[in-house]
């Protein structure tokens, strides 16, 4: 079996404590908090990070640094023959880009995974790429399986908060005022790509059903598996554990086969979307 290791940021949500355990080496993502440079789970916690964004501090996301990523890699390629690299999806920041271009140099040792995840549905690739590795799969193998599946995954956001969609650029203020004065919550996707607006409801109750509609749509369709026996469901959440542990009963009461995983969404969606969120999320099992 080739000796390879599996690298991913702290988009994919896993802590560099839960790396150690998985034996995953984690980039922590760096984050501007009043034009200061913090690294996710380094010297900015997940409490830290809400008690900024709730007193109204100036928070920007970044990328890794080019030298931070290729010394990761030197350091690991003197231990490993190969390495396989998991981003978060390209559509969402350039360090995919960015690390796809770093490898060029790396004659093949290094596969950088372009498959258009994130948070939860990420932290579900890192295990697939562990478990092929396992299974004897080449970097290269691991890289096409991965991304032949990129467009079996979806994930549906509701947000309790207007606020930091406007602050973001996401929406424009008259929608954000107009939408916080008709207490409207927005749905939104991401699919692929990029983050959309998918539907516009009242109350939580409403986002919930409207999230758990779209998805037995996408079961039962695109992912060819109503019954979600063969498809990893996740709850995700900004600082809300106890509706997504409540999201998760409903979720399993409707899928008893299915496994469901309850973890927050990585900090820099949180940046966009601010807390309260809770999302739902699927990614197809890899047949391997």
């Amino acid at each position: 079996m080739g000796n390879i290791a599996i690298v991913t940021d702290s988009n994919s949500g896993m802590t560099r404590e839960e790396g150690r355990a998985f034996g995953v080496f984690i980039l922590p993502m760096p984050f501007m908090i009043d034009e200061k440079t913090l690294f996710e789970d380094v010297d900015l916690t997940r409490d830290q990070f809400y008690e900024e964004l709730a007193r109204g501090a100036d928070i920007s996301t970044s990328q890794p640094s080019p030298a931070s990523v290729t010394e990761l890699w030197d350091a690991l390629l003197k231990d490993h023959d190969e390495i396989v690299h998991i981003p978060m999806s390209s559509g969402l920041s350039s360090s995919c880009e960015t690390a796809l271009m770093l490898a060029q140099d790396y004659e093949g040792r290094v596969q950088v995974v372009d498959n258009q995840r994130i948070s939860v549905t990420q932290r579900q690739s890192v295990l697939d790429a562990l478990k092929m590795a396992e299974k004897g799969f080449s970097a290269l193998q691991i890289k096409e399986k991965l991304e032949a599946v990129k467009f079996e995954s979806i994930i549906y956001i509701t947000v309790d908060t207007l606020k930091y969609l406007k602050k973001g650029g996401r929406i424009t203020p008259a929608a954000a005022a107009l939408g916080t004065l008709l207490k409207i919550k927005p749905v939104l996707i991401i699919e692929g790509e990029k983050l959309d607006a998918f539907s516009k409801v009242r109350t939580l109750k409403q986002a919930k059903v409207t999230m758990m509609t779209a998805l037995q749509k996408d079961l039962e369709t695109r992912l060819a598996d109503p019954d979600a026996k063969e498809t990893h469901l996740e709850i995700a959440h900004t600082q809300n554990e106890e509706a997504a542990l409540g999201f998760k009963e409903e979720l399993q009461a409707r899928y008893p086969d299915a496994d469901i995983v309850v973890a927050p969404l990585s900090l820099s969606i949180a940046c966009h979307i601010g807390p309260g969120s809770l999302a739902v999320a699927a990614s197809k099992r890899l047949k391997l």
